[in-house]
Protein backbone atom coordinates (compact mmCIF):
# COMPACT_ATOMS: atom_id res chain seq x y z
CA UNK A 1 0.00 0.00 0.00
CA UNK A 2 2.86 2.37 0.81
CA UNK A 3 4.43 1.81 -2.61
CA UNK A 4 1.14 2.61 -4.29
CA UNK A 5 0.85 5.82 -2.27
CA UNK A 6 4.40 6.85 -3.18
CA UNK A 7 3.72 6.07 -6.85
CA UNK A 8 0.57 8.24 -6.78
CA UNK A 9 2.42 11.14 -5.15
CA UNK A 10 5.31 10.91 -7.62
CA UNK A 11 2.84 10.79 -10.52
CA UNK A 12 1.15 13.97 -9.35
CA UNK A 13 4.52 15.68 -8.90
CA UNK A 14 5.37 14.79 -12.50
CA UNK A 15 2.01 16.07 -13.73
CA UNK A 16 2.38 19.39 -11.91
CA UNK A 17 5.94 19.80 -13.16
CA UNK A 18 4.77 19.19 -16.73
CA UNK A 19 1.92 21.68 -16.34
CA UNK A 20 4.26 24.34 -14.99
CA UNK A 21 6.44 23.94 -18.08
CA UNK A 22 3.56 24.97 -20.36
CA UNK A 23 4.57 28.40 -21.69
CA UNK A 24 1.12 29.97 -22.07
CA UNK A 25 -0.67 31.01 -18.89
CA UNK A 26 -4.03 30.10 -20.41
CA UNK A 27 -2.75 26.61 -21.18
CA UNK A 28 -1.54 26.20 -17.61
CA UNK A 29 -4.91 27.33 -16.29
CA UNK A 30 -6.77 24.86 -18.50
CA UNK A 31 -4.44 22.03 -17.48
CA UNK A 32 -4.83 22.84 -13.78
CA UNK A 33 -8.62 22.97 -14.07
CA UNK A 34 -8.45 19.49 -15.56
CA UNK A 35 -6.06 18.04 -12.96
CA UNK A 36 -7.10 19.68 -9.69
CA UNK A 37 -10.62 18.19 -9.38
CA UNK A 38 -9.19 14.71 -9.81
CA UNK A 39 -6.47 15.49 -7.30
CA UNK A 40 -9.08 16.74 -4.80
CA UNK A 41 -11.09 13.51 -5.01
CA UNK A 42 -7.99 11.32 -4.72
CA UNK A 43 -6.72 13.38 -1.76
CA UNK A 44 -10.08 13.11 0.00
CA UNK A 45 -10.22 9.37 -0.53
CA UNK A 46 -6.61 8.73 0.52
CA UNK A 47 -6.81 10.99 3.58
CA UNK A 48 -9.97 9.36 4.93
CA UNK A 49 -8.58 5.87 4.30
CA UNK A 50 -5.37 6.84 6.11
CA UNK A 51 -7.41 8.11 9.07
CA UNK A 52 -9.37 4.87 9.12
CA UNK A 53 -6.43 2.51 8.98
CA UNK A 54 -3.58 4.41 10.64
CA UNK A 55 -5.31 5.69 13.77
CA UNK A 56 -4.14 4.15 17.03
CA UNK A 57 -6.39 1.40 18.40
CA UNK A 58 -6.58 3.23 21.72
CA UNK A 59 -8.86 5.91 20.22
CA UNK A 60 -11.04 3.41 18.40
CA UNK A 61 -14.75 3.60 19.03
CA UNK A 62 -17.60 2.12 17.04
CA UNK A 63 -19.15 5.52 16.29
CA UNK A 64 -15.82 6.98 15.10
CA UNK A 65 -15.18 3.89 12.98
CA UNK A 66 -18.64 4.23 11.43
CA UNK A 67 -18.10 7.93 10.70
CA UNK A 68 -14.74 7.33 9.04
CA UNK A 69 -16.11 4.41 7.03
CA UNK A 70 -18.96 6.60 5.80
CA UNK A 71 -16.52 9.36 4.90
CA UNK A 72 -14.29 7.21 2.70
CA UNK A 73 -17.05 5.12 1.16
CA UNK A 74 -19.73 7.74 0.47
CA UNK A 75 -18.20 11.21 0.26
CA UNK A 76 -15.70 10.79 -2.62
CA UNK A 77 -18.18 9.00 -4.92
CA UNK A 78 -20.84 11.56 -4.06
CA UNK A 79 -18.52 14.48 -4.79
CA UNK A 80 -17.18 13.04 -8.05
CA UNK A 81 -20.10 14.16 -10.25
CA UNK A 82 -20.16 17.60 -8.63
CA UNK A 83 -16.42 18.20 -8.99
CA UNK A 84 -16.26 16.94 -12.56
CA UNK A 85 -19.34 18.90 -13.63
CA UNK A 86 -17.72 22.07 -12.25
CA UNK A 87 -14.55 21.23 -14.18
CA UNK A 88 -16.46 20.60 -17.40
CA UNK A 89 -18.39 23.86 -16.97
CA UNK A 90 -15.18 25.83 -16.47
CA UNK A 91 -13.48 24.21 -19.48
CA UNK A 92 -16.40 25.03 -21.78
Amino acid sequence: AFRCFVFIVLSYVQVFRAVLKIPAEQGQHKAFTTCLPHFAVVFLLVSTVMIAYLKPPSISSSSLDLLVALLYSLVPPALNPLIYSMRNHEIK
